[in-house]
């Protein structure tokens, strides 16, 4: 097993997980990239990282079922080792809208990936990582996301509660694991250049809001990539429910 241990991403494939999957395989972990349906995009970056000289794979499966989770999980301790360090990212928006104009299935399906997939993911990883389980330890980020406290309103009002939850999950899990060697964090991203606008329908939104921005521009997605790993760090070692704002001062 690489020294900085294992590394698990939830929606690995692309955007933020995907630079974190990089970035981590740089600072020696061995990588896990979890990827729902691009296995291009999660196979190159598995790619990339193998001719570099890291470890890596790429695994499908969906966070919001039970038992694609146990897989996930199962199938990166067999290949890479046990897992030490989790960072939920896989996340989605559902198109923008109002909420009286959007559909039921946008705002279930959104809530599914966004919360429960980051319950499921972190229940699957507390059983292997907590001492009281055996496990030796890890850490363990979510992504949020600066809506949680914008409130999104006018385009997706259902994802900012979504993310509001994961920080809420945040603080009392990393209360509730502070004695078991497991530390969770969240960072929360603002406006950061990844393929999230162009599917939530407005392809154009990252242009035209990230110039609001206080430092000007949106964010890359290495840029929040960065923070990620620090809280997966010792050098954060002294830090546990806490939400890191990574959005450029908005």
């Amino acid at each position: 097993m690489n020294e900085a241990g294992v590394l698990l991403v939830t929606g690995g494939g692309r955007g933020i997980g995907a630079a974190t999957a990089r970035l981590a395989a740089q600072r020696g972990y061995a990588v896990c990239a979890n990827y729902l349906s691009n296995s291009r995009a999660a196979d190159a970056l598995v790619g990339d990282i193998t001719a570099a000289g890291g470890r890596a794979i790429a695994v499908q499966g969906d966070v919001c079922d039970e038992a694609d989770v146990e897989r996930m999980f199962e199938r990166t301790q067999a290949e890479l080792g046990p897992v030490t360090a989790l960072v939920n990212n896989a996340g989605l928006t559902g198109l923008i809208s109002r909420l009286d104009e959007a559909e039921t299935e946008t705002l279930r399906h959104t809530i599914d990936v966004n919360v429960m997939g980051t319950l499921l993911c972190s229940r699957a990883a507390v059983r292997r990582m907590s001492t009281r389980h055996g496990g030796s330890g890890g850490a363990i980020v979510n992504v949020s996301s600066g809506a949680a406290s914008l409130g999104s309103p006018g385009e997706y009002v259902w994802y900012a509660a979504a993310k509001g939850a994961v920080d809420s999950f945040t603080i009392g899990l990393g209360r509730e694991l502070a004695g078991e060697g497991i530390r969770v964090n969240a960072v929360a991203p603002g406006m950061t250049a990844t393929e999230i606008h162009a599917a939530s329908g407005d392809a154009g939104r990252l242009e035209r809001i990230g110039k609001a921005v206080p430092l000007g521009r949106p964010a890359s997605a290495e840029e929040v990539a960065e923070p990620i790993l620090w809280l997966l760090s010792d050098a954060a070692s002294y830090i546990t429910g806490t939400i890191l704002r990574v959005a450029g001062g908005r």
